[in-house]
């Protein structure tokens, strides 16, 4: 099933889907040593390590730009962020640490996809795939 997306950065990137339907924060949402979920939210506990990352956007504090940029140093960061509507912390951050991010302004992509799910983002055609 493709759904439509707006490139926020290039790329192409697929993998396992971590959803929240929260808003988080990189800076004390998410651990920048160990890419885990700190957030009050139903993956709280779950590293983003290699996952495309999927919520509704961003909240907090600019540092979260460099925490999610730490997070692509250290090898822990998603392969993708997936957003409803992206702040420019998260677009920041993803652009320099040159992670795939797209919006999807589709409320039916959001119902559907579920923690777990195979992903394929493609920033740069704008689409989205849940694998079967």
């Amino acid at each position: 099933m493709k759904f439509a997306c707006r490139a926020i950065t290039r790329g192409r990137a697929e993998g396992e889907a971590l959803v929240t339907k929260e808003y988080i924060s990189f800076l004390g949402g998410i651990d920048k040593e160990t890419g885990v979920v700190n957030e009050d939210c139903e993956i709280k506990g779950k590293s983003v390590a290699g996952k495309v990352l999927i919520f509704p956007g961003g909240k907090g504090s600019t540092v979260g730009t460099y925490v999610l940029l730490n997070l692509k140093k250290k090898g822990i960061a998603p392969k993708a962020i997936i957003n409803k509507k992206t702040e420019t912390i998260i677009a920041v951050g993803a652009a320099m640490a040159e992670i795939p991010l797209v919006e999807v302004r589709d409320e039916s992509f959001f119902e559907i996809v579920k923690t777990g799910d195979r992903v394929i983002v493609n920033a740069d055609e704008g689409y989205i795939e849940l694998v079967q």
